[in-house]
C-alpha cells in the first residue's frame, strides 16, 4: 500500500519503521529537515520537507496515489487540516493524532464523523488505558485484551522462585487441564522465540500467555504465587497530576482502588482535588520518601510514575519499590529506556508511541484484523482476526496447514466458547482467532485468511 505520514516524531518514526519493514511504500513529510534526514538515513522511506497542511507539499508527496494518510505532528490543528486536505484528494483512510479533549471527547463539537476522519487518536488516553490494564492484573508487565476482553494476552517475568522455572513446554502442557493458558512466546535477552515442546522456561525469561478472563484467578497462583490471593483493599500511588494521571485516578476509583495522587504543583493539586471523588491528593515531590512512607507506600499494590520526565519516572519507581511498593510502572518516552528500566527493577514501562501506534496500526492492517497490540523490544504483534466465511483454511486440522513460520494461533473464540488450539483443531467460518506473530511473519499472516 501507499502510505503518507505527516510528522516524524516518536509516533511517526515508529509507524514509518513498522510499515516500511513490511514492504509498504511510505512517504514521510516533516518541516524539520534534521529529523527528516534522521529518518531517511535509517529507514526505507521517501522524505519530503515542508508543511504537511500545505496542498502543494502534499501533492509533492504523491497524495493523489495514497491509500492511507496519517497525520501525527505535535499540533492538532495541522493534523486535522492535513486530513481534511487528504479527504479532498480522495484518500480512503485518514488518521489524525490529537491532544485536545475538544476533538476526542464524547459529544465534541468537531467529532471525527463531522471532520470526515476515520480515527482521532489521543496518545494520553491510550497511555492511561494501558497503565490501568497493567495495574489491574497482578504481576503482569504487559496486558492486552481481545474479543471484548474475554481473551487476555499477558506478559510475566520468570524468577528462580517461579513454579514454571526450568519446566519444558511439554511438561507445562501436561498440567494444562488444571491451568488453562497457552505460552505463545518467550523473550530471552534480546531474542523472542515461539516455543516448542522441548523449549525450557528459564529464570530471567519473559513469557507471554493467552488465557480466558474467567481462568485468571486460577492461573494467578501458578504465575505469581508470591502474590496474596485476595487483598481487602488495593492501594495505588500515582506520581504526576497531568491529564494522564487524572484519567488513571478516575478509572482506578471506579475499580475500587484506594488511590493516592502526587504532584509538586499546589495549584494543580487543588484542581485535582476538586475533580476527583475518593482520591487522596498529596502535594509533594516523588522523591519525598518520608511523606510517601507516612501515606502508606509500604505494601501499596502499585506505584505509577507518569510525569513528563523519563528519568524522574524511573528513579521514583525504583524508590517506591525499595520502600515496599509491590509493583512499579513507569511512563517512558525514550525507546532506549524501555529495555533498560525493567533490568533495573521497574516492573513495566508504557510507551506513548507504542500505545498510540498500536491503535493506528489496527486501521492500517489488512486481512480482517479486528484488534491489535504491539510488544515492545521484539516488534512482535498480537492480532485478532475473524475467519472469513469463504476462507480456504477452514475445516482442516491446524497440523495440516502451512501456517506462517514465526507466528502461532494462541486462542480461538467460537460462538462464545473459548478454545485452546491443538494440532487437531479445525478453524470454522467466523471464528475469532488471536495470533502472536514475529515481524518477519506479519505480512504472511495478514494475507493468510484472505
Amino acid at each position: 500500500m501507499n502510505i503518507l505520514i505527516v510528522g516524524s516524531g516518536q509516533v511517526g518514526y515508529f509507524l514509518c519503521e513498522k510499515l516500511s519493514e513490511e514492504g509498504h511504500q511510505v512517504t514521510l513529510i516533516d518541516s524539520n529537515q534534521q529529523r527528516l534526514n534522521w529518518a531517511q538515513d535509517r529507514l526505507n522511506v521517501l522524505g519530503i520537507a515542508g508543511n504537511g497542511a500545505s496542498a502543494e507539499v502534499l501533492e509533492q508527496g504523491g497524495i493523489k496515489q495514497m491509500d492511507i494518510f496519517i497525520a501525527v505532528t505535535d499540533m492538532d490543528e495541522v493534523n486535522i487540516l492535513a486530513c481534511l486536505l487528504a479527504r479532498e484528494y480522495g484518500v480512503k483512510t485518514r488518521i489524525a493524532r490529537v491532544r485536545s479533549i475538544e476533538y476526542s471527547s464524547q459529544g465534541a463539537v468537531l467529532s471525527k464523523e463531522k471532520l470526515g476522519i476515520d480515527l482521532l487518536i489521543n496518545p494520553k488516553d491510550a497511555v492511561a488505558e494501558e497503565m490501568i490494564k497493567i495495574a489491574s492484573r497482578q504481576g503482569a508487565f504487559d496486558v492486552a485484551e481481545f474479543v471484548e476482553g474475554q481473551i487476555q494476552f499477558l506478559g510475566y517475568r520468570i524468577n528462580e522462585k517461579s513454579p514454571l522455572c526450568d519446566l519444558t513446554l511439554k511438561e507445562l502442557g501436561e498440567i494444562r487441564g488444571m491451568y488453562r493458558f497457552v505460552v505463545t512466546a518467550i523473550t530471552r535477552g534480546e531474542r523472542t522465540i515461539i516455543p516448542r515442546g522441548d523449549d525450557i522456561i528459564m529464570a530471567g525469561d519473559s513469557i507471554f500467555i493467552f488465557a480466558h478472563q474467567n481462568d485468571l484467578p486460577a492461573i494467578q497462583y501458578i504465575l505469581q504465587p508470591e502474590q496474596e490471593k485476595a487483598l481487602r483493599s488495593r492501594k495505588a500511588f500515582i506520581l504526576g497530576g497531568s491529564a494522564i494521571g487524572m484519567k488513571i485516578a478516575q478509572e482506578l476509583e471506579e475499580l475500587r482502588f484506594d488511590v493516592h495522587l502526587i504532584d509538586h504543583d499546589i495549584t494543580r493539586c487543588e484542581e485535582l482535588a476538586s475533580k476527583l471523588n475518593r482520591t487522596m491528593v498529596i502535594h509533594t515531590e516523588g522523591t519525598d520518601i518520608r511523606t510517601l512512607v507516612s501515606e502508606g507506600i509500604e505494601g501499596a499494590d502499585v506505584f505509577m510514575a507518569v510525569t513528563g520526565d523519563d528519568e524522574t519516572n524511573i528513579l521514583c519507581s525504583l524508590l517506591a519499590k525499595k520502600h515496599g511498593a509491590r509493583r512499579a510502572l513507569a511512563l517512558v518516552n525514550k525507546p532506549e529506556y524501555l529495555n533498560l528500566a525493567p533490568s533495573l527493577g521497574v516492573d513495566a514501562c508504557v510507551s506513548p508511541r507504542l500505545a498510540a501506534g498500536a491503535v493506528i496500526l489496527k486501521h492500517v492492517r489488512r486481512g480482517g484484523v479486528l484488534s491489535l497490540a504491539t510488544v515492545e523490544g521484539s516488534n512482535a504483534e498480537v492480532l485478532e482476526i475473524e475467519v472469513p466465511a469463504e476462507c480456504s483454511v477452514v475445516n482442516t486440522p491446524l497440523k495440516d496447514l502451512t501456517f506462517p513460520q514465526g507466528a502461532i494461533i494462541g486462542a480461538i473464540m467460537r460462538q462464545g466458547n473459548y478454545i485452546i488450539p491443538t494440532g487437531e483443531t479445525q478453524l470454522q467460518p467466523l471464528d475469532r482467532v488471536v495470533i502472536f506473530t514475529l515481524p518477519e511473519a506479519l505480512p504472511k499472516v495478514e494475507g493468510y485468511f484472505g
